[in-house]
């Protein structure tokens, strides 16, 4: 669901007004300060926190046209992690990411749309339990020299790729709120 980061393209787009970087670079992302994180909830309000450990990010950022700048995230499903551990192995089964048939989940950038200096929407294709769907996620750009940051918040619905369990009987709320933060040096 966190496959969902495509942002370091947008503020790939407000450098390129800078002219301070080549063409066609490859960012290096900083794992130790990317993240993917999850907060699912229920009608009444309860909610728990989640995540995925292990994902990589390919990024290239076309600094004189931004929309030939690309972003790839392959998500390690298996890392999936939650604050309870009978609720993390249910995450796991086939009710909702089935990780032994799905180890992969794929975002792909499509476009990306500068808001502004600091803000962006990236858009991309979201591989999840084998289905692709449109994603669009507004993500905050922080850059200096030598590095990127992207930060984002959106809702994904879920049941879009099948993941229906808890719905009948409104026990689980469809959309999960998914936060994204990735840095990336250049």
């Amino acid at each position: 669901m966190r496959k969902l980061l495509t942002f370091s393209l947008l503020a790939l787009a407000s450098l390129s007004t800078r002219g301070t970087l080549p063409a066609a670079e490859t960012l290096q992302p900083v794992m130790d300060k990317c993240q993917i994180t999850f907060v699912g909830g229920k009608p009444d309000g309860s909610t728990h926190d989640g995540g995925f450990k292990k994902f990589k990010i390919d990024a290239q950022a076309d600094f004189e046209d931004a929309s030939q700048s690309s972003l790839r995230i392959e998500i390690d499903t298996a890392s999936l992690y939650a604050d309870d551990p009978r609720l993390e192995a249910h995450l796991k089964n086939p009710d909702f990411f089935d990780v032994r048939k799905y180890p992969t989940a794929v975002f792909e950038s499509t476009s990306i749309q500068s808001d502004d200096e600091n803000q962006a929407t990236i858009v991309g294709k979201l591989k999840l339990l084998g289905k692709v769907e449109e994603v669009k996620i507004p993500v905050k750009v922080d850059h200096s020299e030598d590095s990127v940051k992207l930060s984002g918040n959106f809702k994904l619905d879920r049941t879009k790729w099948g993941m229906t369990y808890g719905r009948e009987g409104n026990k689980i709320n469809k959309d999960v709120d998914v936060r994204v933060a990735f840095e990336f040096k250049h």
